[in-house]
């Protein structure tokens, strides 16, 4: 360094931190305390990520999915005045991280729970959920969700042990069209032929259901 001056200097240490590669923060220091411009996961979700109200449980959801819709909050194809500063502010090493950090956490005591007896077919939720309204053009949920609504791979997530309020708020949304980040339309299409009260009924038989593992691995 002999010689050089003190401008020389400053300028050779702003050109070796401009070039060293950033550290992504500590996914479990994101998710309990937040970091910069993040607020902590957990403010909304919970500290084991279980969910509360119209918040989404992300503990043992699939990490393909948790990635998908962090990088359609990030894009605004998926629409969301909370998550769409938070997911800008992630880099994408850190959403992977945060993906992976839930999908590995233990689905919370609350949401095991043995399966509920076989209802009648009187129940809307149920028959929706198991059988759907064929005369208006509604397969069951669990034809795509999978078994109980356990979630299949990376496109058809759990909604199994979900808030009724979340499933609902997003039944609505698809409805409404201010959703619109789903594989060909599917659920914006079924969403529309759903009344108030099937969608209530509905949202509140996924959530009475156990959490499992999705199918096609966290």
């Amino acid at each position: 360094m002999r010689g050089n001056t003190p401008l020389q200097l400053i300028t050779l240490v702003l050109l070796v931190t401009l070039s060293a590669p950033s550290s992504a923060a500590d996914p479990a220091t994101i998710a309990n305390q937040g970091a910069g411009a993040v607020v902590a996961c957990a403010s909304c979700h919970g500290k084991d990520g279980g969910g509360q109200a119209s918040f989404p449980r992300l503990a043992g959801m699939n990490a393909a999915y948790l990635l998908k819709q962090m990088q359609d909050f990030a894009s605004g194809s998926r629409d969301n005045a909370v998550m769409k500063p938070i997911a800008d502010a992630l880099s994408p090493e850190e959403r992977s991280a945060m993906a992976r950090y839930y999908a590995d956490l233990p689905i919370p005591a609350p949401w095991i729970r043995p399966a509920e007896a076989p209802l009648p077919d009187t129940d809307p939720g149920a028959r929706l959920a198991m059988r759907g309204a064929w005369e208006k053009g509604i397969p069951g949920c669990v034809q795509c969700h999978g078994p109980g609504g356990r979630g299949v791979g990376g496109v058809f997530p759990t909604i199994a042990a979900q808030p009724a309020g979340y499933l609902a708020a997003q039944l609505q949304a698809w409805k409404k069209g201010t959703r619109n980040n789903d594989p060909l339309e599917l659920m914006r299409h079924l969403s529309r032929s759903l009344t108030e009260a099937e969608i209530k009924a509905v949202s509140a038989w996924f959530a009475r259901q156990p959490a499992v593992a999705p199918e096609g691995g966290a």
